[in-house]
């Protein structure tokens, strides 16, 4: 597993921001972790964004019964701001990949890069639910 500290998948997310006016990107945990954040964001918003983020999708996923059927799987989440878009999409097994972009974006260019590349990553992208450690504190 990548250490948090580390940022070593932060290259791969600068991928996604090649399309124009993509801003930037963060991988995080279902826990809210983050796992790496692309290069013109500071790791203290990151991590912020990150917690955020997960309790975003946490709440898309609970409402999955709206779209027909409880068990449907949640797959993305956009919401829109008044300069801009959030993505949020699945990136494996409790793992999230995050962009944001101005209002002009090509939603459907960002969309697919980040699909790419979850797809290119897979398995670097899954983080493993935490193992319980015995631990009652």
């Amino acid at each position: 597993m990548i250490e948090p500290t580390t940022n070593e998948l932060g290259w791969m997310l600068d991928e996604v921001l090649k399309v124009p006016d993509a801003r930037h990107a963060i991988l995080l945990s279902a826990d809210g972790m983050l796992r790496a954040h692309s290069a013109h964001i500071d790791r203290d918003d990151a991590e912020r964004l990150a917690a955020g983020l997960s309790g975003l999708q946490s709440i898309s996923r609970s409402t999955a019964e709206f779209c027909g059927a409880p068990d449907t799987p949640w797959r993305q989440t956009l919401i829109e701001f008044g300069h801009g878009f959030v993505f949020l999409v699945a990136a494996g097994e409790g793992a999230y990949l995050a962009v944001s972009t101005s209002e002009q974006v090509d939603m459907e260019a960002v969309t697919y890069r980040m699909h790419k590349l979850v797809d290119r990553l897979g398995k670097e992208l899954t983080s493993p639910a935490r193992v319980d450690t015995g631990s009652r504190a």
